[in-house]
């Protein structure tokens, strides 16, 4: 098959973007989680819980209801049309650590669920890591 050909083949066969209503659903859904997010936080505050706790009480709950919202098959379809929207937030790191592990459990504790939650967020880690030590070598040079 040409290049042509193949090319011609690919546009017939692919989806029209709808990069506005994508982006407008991205929006919508990922501020809807972070409104969550600040609803726990605000929760967390009236229940006399000291700032810094309630923030990371707030965090563990995101992580949680991020796992569990993987583990019943529901964050796939909120991620269905939230796209990037369901990334960004922390519930979206918990979904890409736990939805690999969940899927190999079967495999194992060790070989399955541990050593497949690191599948995609080992170079997230790996990387943010990196990024972040580059960040703070730049910002350190740049003041000093």
């Amino acid at each position: 098959m040409t290049k042509e050909k193949y090319a011609e083949l690919v546009k017939k066969r692919s989806k029209n973007s709808r990069l506005p209503l994508d982006c407008l659903k991205a929006f919508l859904i990922g501020g809807l989680i972070c409104m969550i997010g600040q609803g726990i936080l605000e929760l967390y505050l009236s229940l006399g819980v000291g700032e810094d706790d309630a923030k990371t009480l707030c965090s563990v709950t995101l992580i949680a209801a991020g796992v569990l919202l993987t583990a019943l098959h529901r964050y796939e379809k909120i991620a269905k049309h939230g796209g990037a929207g369901t990334l960004v937030p922390i519930t979206g790191f918990a979904n890409a650590m736990s939805s690999p592990a969940i899927e190999f459990k079967a495999e194992g504790i060790v070989t399955g669920l541990a050593a497949k939650m690191f599948v995609i967020a080992g170079p997230v880690l790996v990387y943010g890591t990196s990024a972040a030590i580059m960040y703070g070598l730049i910002y350190w040079l740049t003041t000093m």
